[in-house]
Protein backbone atom coordinates (compact mmCIF):
# COMPACT_ATOMS: atom_id res chain seq x y z
CA UNK A 1 0.00 0.00 0.00
CA UNK A 2 1.08 3.54 -0.58
CA UNK A 3 1.58 6.30 1.97
CA UNK A 4 -1.89 7.59 1.06
CA UNK A 5 -3.64 4.23 1.14
CA UNK A 6 -2.42 2.95 4.52
CA UNK A 7 -4.12 5.77 6.47
CA UNK A 8 -7.29 5.18 4.45
CA UNK A 9 -7.36 1.46 5.25
CA UNK A 10 -6.71 2.14 8.92
CA UNK A 11 -9.44 4.80 8.97
CA UNK A 12 -11.96 2.28 7.65
CA UNK A 13 -10.81 -0.29 10.21
CA UNK A 14 -11.28 2.24 13.03
CA UNK A 15 -14.84 2.91 11.81
CA UNK A 16 -15.92 -0.74 11.77
CA UNK A 17 -13.62 -2.38 14.34
CA UNK A 18 -12.37 -5.94 14.36
CA UNK A 19 -8.93 -7.34 13.68
CA UNK A 20 -7.05 -5.92 10.70
CA UNK A 21 -4.48 -7.83 8.70
CA UNK A 22 -2.65 -5.51 6.30
CA UNK A 23 -1.08 -6.69 3.05
CA UNK A 24 -2.82 -10.06 3.35
CA UNK A 25 -1.32 -12.68 1.03
CA UNK A 26 -4.32 -14.41 -0.55
CA UNK A 27 -2.19 -16.33 -3.06
CA UNK A 28 1.53 -16.92 -2.70
CA UNK A 29 3.50 -16.49 -5.90
CA UNK A 30 4.80 -19.45 -7.83
CA UNK A 31 6.07 -20.25 -11.31
CA UNK A 32 2.48 -20.54 -12.52
CA UNK A 33 0.82 -17.57 -10.75
CA UNK A 34 1.61 -14.21 -9.27
CA UNK A 35 1.44 -13.20 -5.63
CA UNK A 36 -1.94 -11.71 -4.74
CA UNK A 37 -1.76 -9.23 -1.86
CA UNK A 38 -4.91 -7.61 -0.52
CA UNK A 39 -4.65 -4.18 1.09
CA UNK A 40 -6.48 -5.44 4.15
CA UNK A 41 -8.66 -8.15 5.61
CA UNK A 42 -10.86 -7.46 8.63
CA UNK A 43 -12.13 -10.12 10.97
CA UNK A 44 -15.52 -8.78 12.05
CA UNK A 45 -16.04 -8.92 15.79
CA UNK A 46 -12.38 -9.71 16.37
CA UNK A 47 -10.13 -8.01 18.89
CA UNK A 48 -9.45 -4.38 17.94
CA UNK A 49 -5.85 -4.68 16.78
CA UNK A 50 -3.59 -4.99 13.78
CA UNK A 51 -2.40 -8.57 13.45
CA UNK A 52 0.00 -10.47 11.26
CA UNK A 53 -1.47 -13.04 8.90
CA UNK A 54 0.24 -15.91 10.74
CA UNK A 55 -1.50 -14.89 13.98
CA UNK A 56 -5.07 -15.39 12.77
CA UNK A 57 -7.36 -18.10 11.45
CA UNK A 58 -10.10 -17.11 9.03
CA UNK A 59 -11.98 -20.40 8.94
CA UNK A 60 -15.54 -19.85 10.15
CA UNK A 61 -15.03 -16.09 10.57
CA UNK A 62 -17.00 -13.22 9.02
CA UNK A 63 -14.45 -11.19 7.06
CA UNK A 64 -14.25 -8.00 5.02
CA UNK A 65 -11.72 -7.65 2.22
CA UNK A 66 -10.46 -4.09 1.70
CA UNK A 67 -8.96 -2.88 -1.56
CA UNK A 68 -7.87 0.75 -1.33
CA UNK A 69 -7.16 3.45 -3.90
CA UNK A 70 -6.58 7.11 -3.09
CA UNK A 71 -8.10 8.23 -6.39
CA UNK A 72 -11.49 7.80 -8.01
CA UNK A 73 -13.33 4.47 -8.08
CA UNK A 74 -12.34 2.70 -11.29
CA UNK A 75 -12.82 -0.60 -13.02
CA UNK A 76 -9.38 -1.89 -12.05
CA UNK A 77 -10.10 -1.45 -8.33
CA UNK A 78 -13.60 -2.89 -8.78
CA UNK A 79 -12.07 -6.01 -10.32
CA UNK A 80 -9.55 -6.29 -7.51
CA UNK A 81 -12.25 -5.99 -4.87
CA UNK A 82 -14.62 -8.41 -6.59
CA UNK A 83 -12.08 -11.15 -7.28
CA UNK A 84 -10.34 -10.71 -3.93
CA UNK A 85 -13.57 -11.83 -2.28
CA UNK A 86 -13.57 -14.91 -4.52
CA UNK A 87 -9.92 -15.68 -3.65
CA UNK A 88 -10.70 -15.51 0.07
CA UNK A 89 -13.14 -18.43 -0.20
CA UNK A 90 -10.11 -20.75 -0.07
CA UNK A 91 -9.69 -19.78 3.61
CA UNK A 92 -13.20 -21.12 4.38
CA UNK A 93 -14.65 -18.05 6.12
CA UNK A 94 -18.29 -18.03 7.21
CA UNK A 95 -18.93 -14.92 5.08
CA UNK A 96 -16.99 -12.52 2.88
CA UNK A 97 -17.79 -8.92 2.05
CA UNK A 98 -15.60 -6.71 -0.06
CA UNK A 99 -15.01 -2.97 0.20
CA UNK A 100 -13.59 -0.79 -2.54
CA UNK A 101 -12.22 2.05 -0.40
CA UNK A 102 -11.64 5.16 -2.49
CA UNK A 103 -10.82 8.83 -2.26
CA UNK A 104 -13.47 9.79 -4.81
CA UNK A 105 -16.69 8.14 -5.91
CA UNK A 106 -17.94 7.44 -9.43
CA UNK A 107 -21.70 7.74 -9.88
CA UNK A 108 -21.75 5.42 -12.91
CA UNK A 109 -19.47 2.65 -11.62
CA UNK A 110 -20.67 2.44 -8.00
CA UNK A 111 -24.12 1.00 -8.78
CA UNK A 112 -22.59 -1.52 -11.18
CA UNK A 113 -20.31 -2.81 -8.41
CA UNK A 114 -22.81 -2.67 -5.57
CA UNK A 115 -25.43 -4.66 -7.46
CA UNK A 116 -23.50 -7.77 -6.43
CA UNK A 117 -24.14 -9.12 -2.92
CA UNK A 118 -21.46 -8.18 -0.41
CA UNK A 119 -19.78 -5.60 -2.65
CA UNK A 120 -19.54 -2.08 -1.20
CA UNK A 121 -17.93 1.25 -2.09
CA UNK A 122 -16.76 3.46 0.77
CA UNK A 123 -15.46 6.99 0.18
CA UNK A 124 -12.77 8.05 2.63
CA UNK A 125 -12.76 11.66 3.87
CA UNK A 126 -10.05 13.74 2.20
CA UNK A 127 -8.51 14.82 5.51
CA UNK A 128 -7.71 11.18 6.33
CA UNK A 129 -5.66 10.81 3.17
CA UNK A 130 -3.39 13.70 4.21
CA UNK A 131 -3.73 15.23 0.78
CA UNK A 132 -3.02 18.90 0.76
CA UNK A 133 -5.18 20.74 -1.75
CA UNK A 134 -3.34 22.02 -4.78
CA UNK A 135 -2.08 25.53 -4.15
CA UNK A 136 -3.68 27.65 -6.85
CA UNK A 137 -1.17 30.10 -8.19
CA UNK A 138 -1.43 32.35 -11.19
CA UNK A 139 0.55 29.78 -13.16
CA UNK A 140 -1.83 26.92 -12.30
CA UNK A 141 -4.82 29.14 -13.07
CA UNK A 142 -3.37 29.78 -16.53
CA UNK A 143 -2.74 26.06 -17.02
CA UNK A 144 -6.33 25.39 -15.99
CA UNK A 145 -7.45 27.74 -18.79
CA UNK A 146 -5.25 25.84 -21.26
CA UNK A 147 -2.74 28.65 -21.42
CA UNK A 148 0.92 27.71 -21.27
CA UNK A 149 2.75 28.69 -18.08
CA UNK A 150 5.18 31.56 -18.39
CA UNK A 151 8.44 30.13 -17.08
CA UNK A 152 10.79 32.57 -15.48
CA UNK A 153 8.10 35.16 -14.89
CA UNK A 154 6.55 35.98 -11.54
CA UNK A 155 3.08 35.03 -12.74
Amino acid sequence: MSKLETPMTRWYWQQVGGTLIEEFCAVPGSRSCGTRLLDGVLIKGGELRIARQAEVKLKGQDIVVIQTKAGRLGMYLMGQAFFSAQLMQRFDPRSVESVALVGRDDEVLRPLFEQYPGMHVVVCPADVMSIKPLQRTRATKRIGRHEPPRFGSRG
